[in-house]
C-alpha cells in the first residue's frame, strides 16, 4: 500500500550529506512508528532506521549508526532521515514505512504503509 511520499534523494559525492523527508497523514503519523528501508541493486531490502510513535526511541542498522539520524515532526506530519558521511555502499533506493504495530515490527521488516521511494546515489 502506497500512502507515504518521500523526497530529498539525489546524487552526492562520498563524504557528503543528504536529508530525506517523508510526508504522511496526521492519523498515520500520530499513532504509527515510522522508519526507513533501502534496497540496492541485487540486494534484499535492508532496514535502516526506525522511530517510535512518541519519538522517544530510535533504532539504527549497524551500518549507518553514528552517521544517520531519524527524527519526526508532529506539527508538519513528517519523518526525516539526515544522512551524513555518505559512502558509495549507501547507494540504494530509500523508502519510508509506517507500522501500527510499533517499532519492533519495523525491525522485523513488517510494515503497514510504504512510499514510492527516492533514489540516493553516492559517487566515489
Amino acid at each position: 500500500q502506497v500512502q507515504l511520499v518521500e523526497s530529498g534523494g539525489g546524487l552526492v559525492q562520498a563524504g557528503g550529506s543528504l536529508r530525506l523527508s517523508c510526508a504522511t497523514s496526521r492519523r498515520t503519523f500520530s499513532s504509527d512508528a515510522m522508519g526507513w528501508f533501502r534496497r540496492a541493486p541485487r540486494n534484499e531490502r535492508e532496514f535502516v532506521a526506525a522511530i517510535s510513535w512518541s519519538g522517544d526511541y530510535t533504532y539504527y542498522a549497524d551500518s549507518v549508526k553514528g552517521r544517520f539520524t531519524i527524527s519526526r515532526d508532529n506539527y508538519k506530519n513528517t519523518v526525516s532521515l539526515q544522512m551524513n558521511s555518505l559512502k558509495p555502499e549507501d547507494t540504494a533506493e530509500y523508502y519510508c514505512v509506517a507500522s501500527a504495530s510499533g517499532a519492533d515490527a519495523l525491525l522485523n521488516n513488517e510494515y503497514d504503509q510504504w512510499g514510492q521511494g527516492t533514489q540516493v546515489t553516492v559517487s566515489s
